[in-house]
Parts: C-alpha cells; sequence; structure tokens
C-alpha cells in the first residue's frame, strides 16, 4: 500500500523584525501575501494533504484566503516550532498520514522541484531535514555531526562549543520529513529548557538519535531559496527575485516583454503567448492579457481582463474591470471595479468607469466620469460628461441607447435614460428621460448684451 504524505505550514508567529502589524505570513510579494507562494510551491507535490498552523491574528490568515480549499490549524499560544507541530498532531493523524513534510510560511523562494528531491531522498529515515552551509550561519541552528552522522541541531543563542566542539558553518534551513509514528514517540517529550523558553522542532533530531532512529540531514549547498524572510531587506531581496523569475517564466512561454526588469507580475496573472507588454508596469492579481493585446508602461492592472487586440496606453489604471477586444484605454484612464467595455469600445484620457458598461463602438475620449451607466453599442459621450449617479443616500443607474450622442460638458441626473440615437446639446443637465431619436437641450438661453468699460 502506497504511502501518504502531506505537508504542514508554520505561520504562526508575530514576525516582529517586520515591524508590522500583519502577521509575517501576510507581507506581501507581488501583490500577494508571502504565504500564497509556499502554497503554490507545496500544492502540486501534497494536493488537499496540507495544513497551515496559524495563530497571531489568525482571522487575518484566514480572511487573506477567503473563498480559497485551505486546512488552517490555530497554535493558540505561540509556544515554539516544536509546539506548533503538537498543535496540528491530532488533525494530521486523523487523515491517516504517514508522513509530514514541516515547512515554514516565510519562505516564498521555496521551489517544489527542490522539495520533491528531498523527499525522494527522506522516504527511508525516520526524520530527515534540509541543511545549508553558509559562510555567515547567522541565528540559524547549527547541524552537529560526529564522522559525517547527524547528532542534533542545536540553536545558535544555545550553542557551547564545550559541549559541541567548534561552531559548524552548516545550518538547518527548516524543512522536515518526519515519519509520523516513530516522531509520535518524541513529541511528547520536546521541552521548553532553553534561552527562549520554547519548544523547538529541531529538538526532535537530538531525541531520535538517542532512539538510534535513522536520522539524515540532506545538503543543499548554499542554496538562497531555502531561506526565510524575517526583517523588510529580505523580503525586498526574495521579491527581486521572484519578479525576475516570473517575467523570465513568460518570456520563455513567448510573451513581448519589454524591460522585463521594470515589470512587476502577480503569480497568479495569465498572459497569452503574443501579448506584449512595456515597463515599467505592475499587473496584480488574476489578472489576464490575451494574445495580441498591449499594454504600456506606467500602467497599473489589478484582476484585469485585457482581450485580443487591446491597447491600454500609458499612466492607465485597471481594476477588476474588462477591456473587451481591439478596444483602446488611456492614456491616463480610471476603469474602475465592474467597468466592461465591449468589442472596439473607446475610454480616452482623463475618463473615469466605474460599474458601467461601454457597449460595442462607443466612445468616451475625454474627461468623463461614467457611473453605474449602461451605454448602448456607437454611442458618442462628450468630453466633461458626468453621469450623476448618487444622490447623496442610494445609486441610480444611467441608461444612453445605441448612437445617442451626448454633447460635452453635460450632466446626466440618474436615474435617467437617454434614447437610441437622441442627442444632448451640449452643456445640459438632463433630469428626465429622453425619447428615441430625440433632441434634448437644459440649459439657460444665452443673453448677449454690451460689453461696459471703465472709462
Amino acid at each position: 500500500m502506497a504511502s501518504i504524505t502531506g505537508a504542514l505550514i508554520l505561520a504562526a508567529g508575530k514576525g516582529t523584525r517586520m515591524h508590522s502589524d500583519k502577521p509575517k505570513v501576510l507581507q506581501s510579494i507581488l501583490g500577494e501575501p508571502m504565504l500564497r507562494f509556499v502554497y503554490d510551491a507545496l500544492e502540486p507535490l501534497f494536493g488537499g494533504n496540507l495544513w497551515t498552523v496559524i495563530g497571531h491574528k489568525a482571522d487575518m490568515v484566514r480572511e487573506a484566503f477567503k473563498g480559497e480549499d485551505h486546512r488552517f490549524v490555530v497554535q493558540e499560544r505561540q509556544l515554539g516550532t516544536g509546539h506548533a507541530l503538537q498543535s496540528a498532531w491530532d488533525e494530521l493523524k486523523a487523515a491517516g498520514l504517514d508522513r509530514v513534510v514541516v515547512v515554514n510560511g516565510d519562505t516564498p523562494l521555496l521551489p517544489t522541484s527542490t522539495v520533491a528531491t528531498f523527499l525522494k531522498e527522506a522516504m527511508d529515515a525516520d526524520v530527515a531535514f534540509m541543511t545549508l552551509t553558509l559562510p555567515d550561519p547567522g541565528a540559524y541552528g547549527r547541524v552537529v555531526r560526529h564522522n559525517r552522522r547527524v547528532v542534533a541541531i542545536v540553536e545558535a543563542k544555545d550553542y557551547d562549543e564545550t559541549l559541541y566542539g567548534p561552531e559548524p558553518d552548516e545550518i538547518n534551513a527548516g524543512i522536515y520529513c518526519l515519519r509520523m509514528d516513530a516522531v509520535e514517540k518524541l513529541l511528547p517529550r520536546l521541552t521548553n529548557a532553553n534561552k527562549s523558553g520554547e519548544y523547538y522542532i529541531t529538538d526532535l533530531v537530538g531525541l531520535a538519535v538517542a532512539e538510534r532512529m535513522d536520522v539524515i540531514g540532506v545538503e543543499c549547498g548554499q542554496d538562497p531559496n531555502l531561506l526565510g524572510v524575517n526583517d523588510p531587506a529580505e523580503l525586498i531581496r526574495s521579491e527581486a527575485l521572484v519578479r525576475a523569475r516570473i517575467a523570465l517564466n513568460w518570456i520563455e512561454k513567448r510573451v513581448l516583454i519589454h524591460a522585463p526588469e521594470t515589470v512587476r507580475i502577480s503569480p497568479r496573472a495569465v498572459l497569452e503567448p503574443g501579448a506584449e507588454i512595456y515597463g515599467p508596469c505592475e499587473i496584480y492579481g488574476a489578472s489576464r492579457i490575451a494574445r495580441a493585446a498591449v499594454v504600456h508602461s506606467h500602467c497599473w492592472l489589478r484582476d484585469a481582463v485585457v482581450a485580443e487586440g487591446a491597447t491600454v496606453h500609458p499612466f492607465s489604471h485597471v481594476e477588476k474591470a474588462e477591456i473587451g477586444p481591439d478596444c483602446v484605454v488611456g492614456p491616463y484612464a480610471r476603469l474602475r471595479p465592474g467597468a466592461v467595455m465591449e468589442e472596439g469600445a473607446r475610454v480616452g484620457n482623463f475618463v473615469e468607469m466605474k460599474k458601467a458598461r461601454l457597449g460595442k463602438g462607443a466612445k468616451a475620449n475625454h474627461l468623463t466620469y461614467l457611473g453605474d451607466a449602461e451605454v448602448g453599442p456607437g454611442a458618442n459621450i462628450g468630453a466633461g460628461t458626468i453621469t450623476c449617479n448618487y444622490d447623496g443616500v442610494h445609486k441610480h443607474k444611467t441608461v444612453i441607447g445605441e448612437g445617442a450622442f451626448i454633447g460635452s460638458n453635460s450632466a446626466l441626473v440618474a436615474p435617467v435614460t437617454i434614447g437610441a440615437g437622441s442627442l444632448v446639446g451640449a452643456g445640459s443637465v438632463i433630469t428626465k428621460d429622453v425619447p428615441d431619436d430625440s433632441l434634448a437641450i437644459a440649459r439657460g438661453r444665452q443673453t448677449t448684451l454690451p460689453r461696459r468699460r471703465n472709462s
């Protein structure tokens, strides 16, 4: 019978060195919580057999992944990594696991391939862990060996050369593979008799050695991808590496990225071969950029859909909006949540849309606000037009029919409908519905008088 292996992510800590009110695992990398990158690395290997230990501001972590299928275990008091494992143990057992891989939630660079290789090498051991050899071991736990065999892992602050010999430069990378039935005997024996007063998962190594279990340290050289993020400087370095990795991946998939060193792309974004991106720009969330679409420099997109052949000109801001085929946006346009542009529609400079639909071939080329509006195919919205959608209490809808023409500097006071083929004269304030094929003018009559000059 094949063994069942799961993974446990330790994500309960405060991350005090980040100097932030957020839990460390929610620190942002390319607009995503750091923890998401760990999920992305582990889910291909473990699928649904994945648990996350949360503790500090646990509700914030749950909220960050709301609507996603993740299993959380709460560590009510953060008493160390060993205590985190103890907190999750009953759920891991109930799942029928034979082995569990334990990973820290602050390792956003962790490659799936490295974990897969580690699993193969650890499969026959009772306790296995990854090690790194660093020129400056810093505050990482030291790996103590005797005749190449692992003896213990000792936290840096507890290392005593009189007990363990000269301090080694091999450190614990914080990634473990544990055989469940072996470790179950050891977990109750963890103590907090150390300078931090915490229960260390690293102490399982010494306990397993004492029980003559099979313990191995899998050496991974100096691979920086295995190191955790502990402070803002390390977060920035990690983000830079992730950014470069993602950009290169899309280039290899035949996406044309100009100045890729200045382009930031979310790990959840999807770009089709033949899409063209100009840096600097930022593409976040679950944005989708289709083939032959062009996103020019200095644009910011989040959860945006840019269809085939569409062009987003510089300095445009698009959030939770859909840009249809062959549409043109910007420059300096803003599409807010709920904005939809149908095929061939155009939104020009300093035009803002919110919860509004611009029909096929419709145009709003200058200085316009379209909020809570439905604009029919082929309609033309003149410069300075505003849909007055808010009465101070409620939002109301404006409907502009097919082929209608709205003159410049008009205010359409919702709820109101402008019929198909109708014309609204420039400078009008429209408060009543306009039938199809009509002319509506709502402005004071012009008066012209002789100019008076001072004598």
